[in-house]
């Protein structure tokens, strides 16, 4: 006789036990909740494509409503050709609207990066200790700007006083609606040994702020040292930029 086992389960911020359950009872779970409800009622961060030229959705559904919903989406489109595409079947994770922020101190010409454990860096084969920029997404309702000062004091304690856009870029285009909108923000940073660790206790968040010269910045990205894209990006800008920031925000 299989002896009782008891799981528990986040289902849409609901945890519940479950007994002993065989593998079709297991596969079908997840279908039952999002079956369960009603199909008008579909999380904030989760709503109907879009109408677009060309295309056409033949289906929309939400399979996931957790933290960042999935939706399951039916379409085709307009080829470049006039023609119809095949029907296709995609899963949409929605992440929504993202932000990080660059602290350069052009004075020093110093810059502030993070550390921290990354899990989903651990599942693709790489070191979870994960150097990148202070990032974070954002509130409804909060603009860009808005949102990548906060993260800054609450990742660095660090508060920029002037801040410039870098510009706005999808990360995962082929399976997540994740917009980053990047910002290098000009700030007084601290000596790197007074730099502390820092973040959201009750997020769970341990993150190192790590001081450092610019052109070591510019030598771990040609190394490839720096593996995130938005801190690989923001870095690229910045040199792109460097000479011109330093002028300007040292006047």
């Amino acid at each position: 006789m299989a002896r009782r086992r008891l799981a528990r389960v986040a289902t849409g911020g609901v945890i519940c036990k479950l007994g002993l359950m065989d593998g079709r009872e297991r596969a079908s779970y997840g279908r039952r909740d999002m079956s369960a409800r009603d199909p008008e009622e579909r999380p904030a961060k989760a709503p109907r494509i879009k109408p677009y030229p060309g295309l056409e959705i033949r289906a929309d559904e939400v399979v996931w409503a957790g933290r960042f919903p999935l939706q399951r989406v039916r379409f085709t489109y307009e080829r470049f050709d006039g023609t119809r595409s095949a029907e296709l079947t995609w899963e949409l994770w929605r992440r929504s609207g993202g932000v990080a922020m660059l602290p350069f101190d052009p004075w020093s010409d110093r810059l502030a990066l993070i550390e921290q454990f990354r899990l989903p860096v651990h599942a693709a084969g790489l070191p979870p200790i994960h150097t990148e920029c202070v990032a974070g997404l954002l509130e409804p309702g909060e603009e860009p700007e808005a949102a990548a000062r906060r993260e800054s004091m609450e990742e660095a304690s660090v508060a920029p006083d002037l801040v410039e856009s870098i510009g706005r870029y999808m990360l995962m285009q082929g399976g997540c609606d994740e917009l980053m909108h990047l910002y290098c923000g000009r700030a007084r940073l601290p000596e790197a040994e007074a730099a502390g660790t820092h973040g959201l206790l009750h997020e769970g968040e341990d993150i190192r702020l790590l001081i450092m010269p610019a052109a070591r910045a510019f030598d771990m990205l040609d190394r490839n040292a720096i593996q995130s894209a938005t801190c690989a990006l923001s870095l690229f800008w910045l040199r792109q930029n460097h000479a011109r920031l330093r002028a300007e925000w040292t006047r």
